[in-house]
């Protein structure tokens, strides 16, 4: 009797895997698909920072998406977005070149995921009050994006960038080395 009741779970297991595998497979392409987009969203705005096109940098968020800057300010709106970076790209940044890496893309629910980049900047003339290189030219930072797929397209709704800091400089050692306290 025992072995017949294995028997059936293990059909009745067998046959669950069957029927919802079409759809777990569905939604594993779907996200694939998805993450492509994503990605492929992450190129054309890393290839319109280095023509320093503020249109086409700005093009991927929403009308009323906010976006947090490396000193923290909160920009409202596609338009202000675009607006801010017309403007840096015509001053410390209009000579400059990013590379931008995706470290990770994560799926909060169907249609909604969070993006983290990294971002390598070289060729600035300047930053802005409190911003430092993270080495001689080279400014590095993060970049956090929420994305929403409405109507089918992905848009970023929300964008927040932090710089990294420079290593803290290494503490002098005293004569006689560590153990000399």
């Amino acid at each position: 009797m025992n072995t017949v009741v294995r028997i059936a779970a293990a059909t009745a297991m067998a046959l669950t895997f069957c029927v919802a595998s079409p759809a777990h497979a569905d939604a594993a392409k779907g996200q694939a698909r998805d993450e492509a987009v994503l990605r492929q969203l992450v190129a054309e705005q890393t290839e319109a920072w280095n023509r320093h096109d503020a249109a086409a940098w700005s093009k991927d968020f929403a009308l009323d998406a906010d976006f947090i800057n490396i000193v923290g300010m909160v920009f409202t709106g596609r338009a202000e977005i675009e607006a801010r970076h017309a403007a840096i790209f015509a001053s410390v940044f209009k000579d400059s070149r990013t590379e931008v890496t995706v470290r990770k893309i994560r799926f909060l629910e169907p249609g909604v995921a969070v993006v983290d980049t990294e971002h390598a900047v070289t060729g600035f003339t300047g930053l802005p009050p409190g911003v430092q290189p993270t080495e001689p030219g080279l400014l590095r930072t993060r970049m956090r994006y929420v994305a929403k797929r409405t109507g089918g397209k992905w848009q970023i709704i929300s964008g927040q960038n932090t710089d990294v800091k420079p290593a803290p400089a290494q503490p002098k050692q005293a004569e006689g080395g560590p153990a000399a306290h």
